[in-house]
C-alpha cells in the first residue's frame, strides 16, 4: 500500500528508455516517501525481463506474460492495470507520456476515480497546507509541467485521491543505475483473475514499424538554431558545425514552423527534450517552451545577436553577433586547433 508503481513498456524484448527513466525517478520519489517501488510488465516472451529492471531500484516486479498481450491493446492492459491498482493501492503510479501512456492513463484514472496529470516534465514531493479547510496535506505528489502553451509552469497536487497518476515526457528524467546488485521480487498475475475473452475482441492482425530516421535524443552534442537562422540554406552551416564537431543538428519549433528543418529534429514542449553535453543554440530566443526541452544540458552556448534573448539567462557562455559570421570562425578555428 503507498508505493510508486511505474507501468513498463515493452520494445522488442527491452524495456523502454522512457520506462527505465521513470523507475529511476520513481526510486528517488520512494525513497523520500520511505516506500517501496513495484515495475508492471505486460507483454509476450517476458522471461528475465527483471533482470532488466532490478538495477533500477525495483522492489517488486509484477509480470503478466502472455501471447496475446503483446503488441500492445488498450481492453487487456487496462484491465490488468485497473485490477492490480485496486489490490495493491499504490499511493503513486508513473505511466510514459508515449502513445500507449497517453491511451492507458487516463483510462485507469477514470476507472478508479481518481488525479491525471499529463506531460510532466518534473515530480517532486512535498507538503500542501489547504486555508479553505485548514488542513494539512503531508508528502504529496508535485507534478509539475508547462501550461497555457508554455506560458507558466503548473504545479499540480492530487491531494483527496489515489493513485496520484501522471504520466511524464521520455527524456526529462535522468536514467541512472540505483545498484547493479539490487534485487527484488517478482510476482507472476494471474490473468483469469482480471481478464475475460472480452478484453480480447481486438486483435493487430499486421504491424509497420518504421525505425527512427534522427536520433536527436542521445547524441552528445547538438547544434540548435531557431528562427533567427533565418533561411534553410542558413541551416546548413549548422549541419557544418555539427558535422565538424561530431554532433546533431536540431531546432527549434518556430525554425520548424518556417519551415527551416523537420519536425523530427524539433526540441522543446512539443518537441524531444534532450540532455546533451553540448548544445549549440543559434539564433534561439529560448522562450520556455524551448527551455523545457533542453535546459538540462551540461553545457550551454548561445549565439544571438539580441543580447537581452531569454536564452541568455541560462546559457553558460553568450556570444552576442551575427550567427553567420560566428560559426564560420567557429569551424575554421576549431579544425584549426584540434589537429
Amino acid at each position: 500500500m503507498n508505493n510508486v508503481f511505474v507501468y513498463c513498456e515493452i520494445e522488442e524484448g527491452h524495456i523502454a528508455e522512457v520506462s527505465l527513466e521513470l523507475l529511476s525517478k520513481g526510486r528517488s520519489l520512494a525513497l523520500r516517501q520511505k516506500c517501496g517501488l513495484e515495475a508492471v510488465v505486460i507483454g509476450s516472451g517476458l522471461k528475465g525481463i527483471e533482470k532488466q529492471i532490478f538495477p533500477y531500484g525495483a522492489d517488486v516486479v509484477h509480470i503478466a506474460d502472455d501471447k496475446r498481450l503483446y503488441p500492445y491493446t488498450t481492453l487487456p492492459h487496462a484491465a490488468i492495470v485497473k485490477g492490480l491498482f485496486e489490490q495493491e493501492k499504490p499511493g503513486i503510479g508513473l505511466f510514459g507520456a508515449t502513445s500507449i501512456g497517453r491511451d492507458l492513463a487516463p483510462r485507469i484514472a477514470s476507472a478508479l476515480k481518481c488525479g491525471l496529470t499529463a506531460d510532466c516534465t518534473a515530480l517532486e514531493i512535498g507538503d500542501h497546507f489547504e486555508k479553505k479547510s485548514n488542513r494539512e496535506y503531508k508528502d504529496l505528489l508535485y507534478q509539475i509541467r508547462p501550461a497555457f502553451g508554455g506560458n507558466i509552469i503548473a504545479t499540480i497536487i492530487n491531494p483527496d485521491t489515489r493513485p496520484q497518476l501522471a504520466t511524464v515526457r521520455e527524456g526529462v528524467m535522468k536514467k541512472e543505475i540505483y545498484s547493479d546488485d539490487h534485487k527484488g521480487e517478482v510476482r507472476n498475475i494471474d490473468l483469469k483473475k482480471w481478464l475475460s475473452d472480452d478484453d480480447f475482441v481486438v486483435k493487430i492482425i499486421e504491424r509497420h514499424l518504421e525505425s527512427r530516421k534522427v536520433n536527436i535524443k542521445n547524441a552528445g552534442i547538438i547544434v540548435a538554431g531557431g528562427y533567427g537562422v533565418g533561411s534553410k540554406d542558413n541551416f546548413k552551416m549548422l549541419y557544418d558545425l555539427a558535422g565538424v564537431l561530431g554532433g546533431e543538428v536540431a531546432g527549434s519549433r518556430a525554425a520548424v514552423d518556417g519551415g527551416f528543418i523537420g519536425h523530427e529534429r524539433q526540441v522543446g514542449q512539443t518537441g524531444v527534450t534532450v540532455r546533451p553535453k553540448l548544445y549549440i543554440a543559434c539564433g534561439i530566443s529560448g522562450q520556455i517552451q524551448h527551455r523545457a526541452g533542453m535546459d538540462q544540458s551540461a553545457i550551454i552556448i548561445s549565439i544571438n545577436n539580441d543580447p537581452e534573448a531569454p536564452i541568455n539567462q541560462i546559457a553558460d557562455y553568450t556570444i552576442t553577433g551575427d550567427l553567420t559570421e560566428i560559426i564560420p570562425k567557429m569551424i575554421k578555428y576549431y579544425q584549426k586547433n584540434s589537429k
